[in-house]
């Protein structure tokens, strides 16, 4: 059994949104860890700087808008042909527009907006991960939900509807992917600080 400070010993993984907040605390722990990861992002100085600091051996950035399939395939063949697999494919990529509260005065294009990056980035990145995990019969596929799930006209309409369409993405594929051996879940975090 590996050392609890190894336990991604020899994994390989994607994150979105890997430059900052969550997806940047992920990067650390994972790199701490032992395993080999990809930052994917569109922040590409925030993101190069979070390697130069991790070091250049397990950790390696790619710019990726998560709404455009050519990026989030490029990220997933970067994986695959600089590593020769990839392991878990974390969909952390997320926005929120926090000036639309109320639906007679919520912007349209910032609702497309959310989902497009939230569910529809998310979709790509579970689509390309399934791509090259289903022949290999395993690999885990993660999302960033969000406590508004469970509570009620605390966020947004947008943001609040795009995180109860990942968790309703995520149980499809654990029906679907679950006979190929990949694990498929959702966290679930509430407010976080951004100190």
């Amino acid at each position: 059994m590996a050392s609890i400070g190894k336990r991604l010993e020899g994994k390989v993984a994607i994150i979105t949104g890997g430059a900052s907040g969550i997806g940047a605390a992920t990067a650390k722990l994972f790199v701490q860890h032992g395993a080999k990861v990809i930052i994917a992002d569109i922040q590409d100085e925030v993101g190069q700087s979070l390697c130069n600091e991790l070091g250049p051996k397990n950790i390696l950035y790619v710019h990726c808008n998560v709404t455009t399939e050519s990026d989030i395939k490029n990220v997933v063949d970067t994986a695959v042909s600089n590593y020769g697999k990839l392991d878990i494919m974390f969909n952390n990529a997320g926005i929120s527009d926090d000036k639309n509260r109320e639906i007679l005065n919520y912007d349209s294009e910032a609702f497309k907006r959310v989902f497009d990056v939230n569910v529809y980035g998310a979709f790509l990145g579970a689509k390309h991960a399934a791509r090259v995990m289903i022949p290999n019969k395993k690999g885990v596929i993660l999302f960033t939900a969000s406590v508004a799930t469970e509570t009620a006209g605390e966020s947004t309409h947008a943001y609040s509807s795009s995180k109860h369409a990942l968790v309703g993405l995520m149980k499809n594929l654990c029906v679907e992917l679950g006979q190929y051996g990949i694990k498929v879940n959702c966290i679930s975090p509430g407010a976080i600080s951004r100190d």
